[in-house]
């Protein structure tokens, strides 16, 4: 996708990721899933945000152009994939929650040493342990490659988009800025939560679990 892509508000982008396929190509093979879960996060307007206090180290990528990987590591163990949203200074963000894996499901299935389709991207964590980011690969331009977003129309399997709190966190939990793809196999935290606000109606067949697909090259 372009850059002009994620120049939006984080809470739009977090909408228009929604199925779509997120890619990334190493030596040892191509990786892909598509999103059905996010977070927004808004920086100074948002105490849950790493960017709510300013700029720093660690954060310094989400102040930059939009379009870039913030990878963070958290808990001693996981890396975290956020898409930097807005424009450069903004600090805005989506933070990738689960993928519906598409593509180099073995690949996954030896990372994650699990090997049930719906749980190898299901969490922030896990989504970070499949695609094989770590703390090298903050900044990376998803303009560019090797990790980016397919230049195709969201396929969202007649899922309305669901949206309610985030998950584990303690400031701002209020805000209902977490989106899903409804009823998901592959989704993680609250599953359902009688906040959840549907933004489009539901299509006939909404609840068949979907079917992994081939992504194509970089546009």
């Amino acid at each position: 996708m372009p850059r002009a892509f994620y120049a939006r508000p984080a809470l739009a982008l977090a909408r228009a990721v929604l199925g779509r396929l997120l890619v990334r190509d190493t030596p040892a093979g191509r990786v892909a899933g598509r999103i059905v879960e996010v977070e927004a996060y808004r920086g100074a307007v948002d105490p849950a945000s790493h960017a709510f206090r300013g700029r720093t180290r660690r954060n310094a990528v989400m102040f930059g152009p939009p379009g870039h990987a913030y990878v963070y590591f958290t808990y001693g163990m996981h890396h975290c994939l956020n898409l930097v949203a807005e424009g450069e200074g903004r600090a805005a963000a989506v933070l990738v929650r689960a993928l519906e894996p598409v593509a180099g499901l073995e690949l996954m299935r030896r990372r994650r040493k699990v090997t049930a389709w719906e749980r190898l991207a299901s969490g922030p964590g896990c989504v970070g342990h499949a695609l094989g980011l770590d703390l090298r690969h903050n900044g990376l331009d998803l303009v560019r490659g090797p990790l980016w977003l397919a230049d195709l129309p969201p396929r969202r399997g007649g899922r309305r988009i669901a949206r309610g709190p985030r998950v584990g966190i303690r400031l701002g939990a209020d805000l209902p800025w977490r989106f899903h793809l409804e009823g998901h196999p592959c989704v993680s935290g609250r599953r359902s939560s009688s906040t959840a606000r549907p933004t489009r109606p539901a299509a006939a067949g909404a609840r068949r679990r979907p079917r992994p697909t081939s992504p194509l090259t970089p546009s």
